[in-house]
């Protein structure tokens, strides 16, 4: 008997759909936070909007962007609680350089200066890009002591040394570009890239899920994309 073979086109089609289909199904996986027209999924913890009426969210969205005025200080924070995640956000300073923030893990709000949340701070600050900032919670990272300053000043409140410098310098495009920061949550590590530049990795976290936040904290900074994942593995 003759064996039936599949034509060589037929083979091919096969395989191109079976990849499609593949990649159909990741890019499914990748779910936007950030609609580009209005801030649902969202909400903002603004301490000054407590006693003013006359000032305004820092939060809007102008231009099909996520926006971040600076001030007052404050965080529009995610309604979902998230945990083993990567996290994508494409963001740049719109006039001068200065500071922000994604949070991730993020709980009780205003823990700390009666504003920021309970929460693993991934920083954005200018040229401090990926720095970890502890808020009530806590994360090691190798050679702790060389990045956090002496141990016994180590702390999660005010007056405690709460800030990991992050790996290396340098990774941020010129003020203008878009930079892409890259973040993984799995279990209690957390590891961040900047422009696909490993920048920092936490391990041993307090935490391991929370909300995400974005911060109001003095300069304008707008977001394009938001972006969430799930994961099982962490890259390498």
């Amino acid at each position: 008997m003759t064996a039936f073979r599949l034509p060589l086109y037929v083979k091919k089609f096969g395989v191109f759909l079976g990849l499609s289909l593949a990649a159909l199904t990741l890019h499914a996986q990748d779910r936007s936070l950030f609609n580009g027209k209005d801030l649902s999924g969202w909400h903002a913890d603004v301490p000054a909007l407590d006693t003013s009426t006359t000032l305004k969210s820092p939060f809007l969205v102008r231009n099909g962007l996520l926006v971040s005025m600076g001030t007052p200080g404050g965080h529009l924070i995610t309604d979902e609680v998230f945990s083993n995640y990567r996290l994508d956000v494409e963001y740049r300073f719109a006039g001068k350089p200065g500071n922000c923030g994604v949070l991730v893990h993020a709980s009780t709000p205003r823990i700390l200066y009666k504003m920021f949340p309970k929460s693993i701070e991934v920083q954005m600050m200018h040229e401090n890009a990926g720095d970890f900032w502890v808020i009530g919670e806590d994360i090691k990272v190798p050679d702790m002591e060389k990045r956090r300053g002496p141990k016994e000043k180590w702390g999660v409140t005010d007056g405690k040394n709460r800030r990991i410098v992050n790996l290396t310098d340098g990774s941020e495009k010129p003020l203008g570009e878009w930079n892409h920061m890259h973040i993984e949550c799995l279990d209690r590590e957390v590891k961040v890239w900047v422009n696909g530049q490993l920048v920092n990795h936490g391990f041993d976290a307090t935490v391991n899920k929370g909300q995400i936040a974005l911060q109001a904290e003095g300069s304008e900074v707008e977001f394009r994309k938001v972006a969430v994942q799930p994961i099982t593995k962490i890259s390498q």
